[in-house]
């Protein structure tokens, strides 16, 4: 599967195993998933699990200050007893206070917490979406580089056919998973290289 003497043609060193030079970093990584922005750096074999913690530790910051976000608002209605209130509307008719107004007036007395409760919402989902792909891919021993490169493959060489019923179904299979655990276990327990020095004569 990996030529014992396969070299990169741009850095002419030997080339890991599912490696890939990286443009940015300008060096061949290892089991290289993509270059980060965020920690300016390649995530690869070695730190995988760092970047996984990382994420988790992000999501849960955003949904903690969501949650208290909410939880100070919702205080804030309760103590104040705005919900039994009520107001005149533009035809002098008296209303109760309902979940639309009350929602116009915590807007409007406290924009900033509702544009940080809202960007922290919006905030939560997308990293939880994020990090759920990619537990999803340590799972079942699969990189972002890997995972990209197969949909473009298979949509170069089995294109869809909607009004084909006859054609072959196409299966990918991946052919680095060993298990789930034994999957997991690479990437939060990856088996360090050993270099046995030459016993001199």
């Amino acid at each position: 599967m990996f030529p014992e003497n396969s070299r990169c043609s741009t850095c002419d060193l030997r080339k890991p195993a599912r490696s890939k030079h990286c443009r940015v970093c300008d060096r061949c990584v290892h089991r290289f998933d993509h270059h980060c922005v965020w920690v300016n750096n390649c995530i690869g074999a070695w730190n995988t699990r760092y970047f996984l913690i990382y994420l988790l530790t992000l999501t849960a910051s955003a949904a903690t200050i969501a949650i208290l976000s909410a939880a100070f608002l919702v205080r804030l209605v309760a103590v104040s007893d705005l919900y039994q209130d009520t107001y005149i509307d533009d035809l002098g008719h008296v209303q109760s206070v309902d979940t639309v107004f009350l929602i116009q007036y915590l807007f409007l007395a406290f924009p900033r917490i509702i544009f940080l409760l809202g960007f922290v919402m919006v905030l939560s989902l997308l990293l939880a979406g994020y990090l759920c792909f990619l537990l999803y891919l340590a799972a079942t021993n699969q990189t972002t580089n890997e995972w990209c490169k197969r949909d473009w493959a298979w949509g170069q060489h089995c294109p869809l056919v909607a009004w084909s019923t006859s054609a072959e179904t196409h299966i990918y299979q991946n052919m680095h998973s060993r298990g789930f655990w034994s999957n997991l276990h690479e990437i939060f327990l990856p088996a360090i290289p050993c270099y046995e020095e030459k016993k001199k004569n």
